[in-house]
């Protein structure tokens, strides 16, 4: 089917078009036609106050839980909630069953993963079956078209770590480090403080992640490569990050989109939907994500998206799984929470040119001819969140029976 998306404000500083409102006619996955007063009677016509098409949005980490966790999310809702969240290119993490580590697991990624406005990508594990122990098959992986390497949130110790910025450094490959230390904090629950101590929950300190920063960042000093930090929640981090860019090492770093909205002090509810990994932290922290935003010292939002069943999510707190599935609500947590500090036209690189960096990949520029790999949306619009229009299988969102700020089209 055709799309006219009418009167659109283009937001592409690649784009002849960038900052002018023009009407942009899709066909058949292309840019047919920029202009405007166009029209077309068999096209879907997208229309909004304040509207806006981009670049399509990337995020830099989800889970589709395909192979092996199907019932929680698979393929093909995992894209269909994406697409509804704006994003056009998704990155997905190995946590699987069996584990994405060797060339024909992310074959049978890609191979099944089609969808008309939504590519994903893979990252293949970091280490064999993830257990920590040796180095996966990366080179080969890497063949096969994985984009990164990560063992998710499973602890990477500093040998492996060593050997695999070593090693990836050989062929451009891009590692990508959750910073968590869990030997501090084995059974922690959330943010240790005041509130984790009155509700008398184990916690988890800032020095689990700052600690896993700095190992990481001297290893990146001794052998070089590309190295991305991913959900940092700390200001320590950013500060570290922020230093280590300056000294010029291939760093980068994104939070996920949700870390933005809530404080550990939501937690008194003991609403499982808010245990996630890193913990939400405290009101000083966030305001350093916010100034670590603004001064470019973190790159990219990403969602996050960790689908879980009500087995594993509606229990006890303390039993409950870490994670929200968040890659509808992404864009529109980021943007309510960022409105009053920052001009969307700054928020906007976080889902575009940001990630895109970050896995050295280019965005087809929005002209006629070129693929639509575009996202509309207005920052002006809501989106109230229900299950009634909730596209991913699992339901494990704070957001659900929220209106948010900002509004996907397309």
């Amino acid at each position: 089917m055709k799309t006219l998306i009418k009167s659109a404000l283009i937001h592409d500083p690649n784009s002849t078009h960038h900052g002018k409102r023009r009407d942009v006619l899709l066909d058949k996955g292309i840019i047919a036609q920029i202009g405007t007063g166009l029209a077309d009677p068999k096209a879907k016509l997208i229309e909004g106050n304040g509207l806006m098409v981009t670049a399509g949005w990337i995020d830099l980490k989800a889970n589709f839980c395909d192979p092996g966790v199907e019932y929680k999310e698979d393929l093909t809702s995992g894209m269909a909630a994406a697409s509804r969240g704006g994003f056009r290119k998704v990155v997905l993490m190995p946590s699987t069953w069996p584990v994405i580590d060797s060339k024909a697991t992310v074959e049978y990624i890609l191979r099944n993963a089609t969808h008309p406005q939504v590519e994903v990508m893979v990252a293949g594990s970091l280490s064999d079956k993830m257990e920590g122990k040796q180095l996966s098959e990366m080179y080969d992986m890497h063949s096969a078209g994985a984009i990164a390497f990560t063992d998710d949130k499973k602890n990477v110790g500093t040998e492996l770590m060593s050997r695999a910025l070593e090693y990836a450094k050989n062929f451009g490959g891009l590692i990508m480090s959750f910073p968590y230390e869990k030997s501090l904090s084995p059974h922690g629950q959330m943010n240790e403080g005041a509130v984790s101590v009155s509700l008398g929950m184990k916690g988890i300190p800032h020095v689990s992640e700052e600690m896993r920063v700095q190992r990481d960042l001297e290893l990146l000093r001794y052998h070089g490569g590309r190295l991305h930090f991913m959900l940092i929640s700390t200001s320590k981090s950013v500060e570290l990050i922020r230093k280590a860019k300056k000294e010029g090492l291939q760093v980068t770093c994104s939070i996920a989109a949700h870390q933005l909205s809530f404080l550990d002090e939501d937690l008194r509810t003991f609403d499982s939907n808010y245990k996630v990994l890193p913990p939400f932290r405290t009101k000083e922290e966030r305001k350093a994500l916010i100034a670590g935003i603004k001064d470019g010292t973190i790159d990219a939002i990403c969602s996050d998206h960790t689908p879980e069943d009500i087995e594993h999510k509606v229990r006890e707190f303390e039993d409950a799984e870490f994670g929200i599935s968040s890659i509808e609500t992404a864009f529109p947590s980021a943007w309510t929470a960022l409105s009053p500090h920052m001009d969307i036209a700054d928020v906007i690189p976080l889902f575009t040119s940001g990630p895109a960096k970050i896995l050295g990949i280019s965005q087809p520029s929005i002209s006629e001819g070129n693929p639509a790999s575009i996202t509309a949306f207005t920052p002006t619009e809501t989106t109230a969140f229900s299950k009634d229009t909730w596209k991913s299988k699992s339901y494990n969102s704070p957001f659900l029976g929220k209106t948010l700020n900002g509004k996907v089209m397309f």
